[in-house]
């Protein structure tokens, strides 16, 4: 069974950073691409960031480029999410999930697992 577990959301002010970890048990970790979505209130989940399976290819959606940065440790089967100078309009849940594919996820339809998610909270 595939198991991911979020974790490192919290309640930040605006210019601010955090790191988001993601740990991953049930699968084989280092054959897959990797994910991060979110989720803001009201919204639908969209699609931020994703890895693939040897962590050398990397894509961000445009409004996280040069401020989110995407990374693996597959010997610890831990997928990360690096934050700084953060927004309130970055203020969601955050859910870490795995890809159908060795490859880069760039879209939801490319995920078939997700985890729980954790808060992140943008705010002065």
């Amino acid at each position: 069974e595939v198991q991911l577990v979020e974790s490192g959301g919290g309640l930040v002010q605006p210019g601010e950073s955090l790191r988001l970890s993601c740990a991953a048990s049930g699968f084989t970790f280092s054959n897959y691409g990797m994910s991060w979505v979110r989720q803001a209130p009201g919204k639908g989940r969209e699609w931020v960031s994703g890895i693939n399976n040897a962590g050398t290819i990397t894509r961000s959606t445009d409004s996280v480029k040069g401020r989110f940065t995407i990374s693996r440790d597959n010997a610890k089967n831990t997928l990360y999410l690096q934050m700084s100078s953060l927004k309130p309009e970055d203020t969601a849940v955050y859910y870490c999930a795995k890809g159908r594919r060795f490859t880069t996820p760039s879209t939801l339809a490319d995920l078939d697992s997700w985890g729980q998610g954790t808060q992140v909270t943008v705010s002065s």
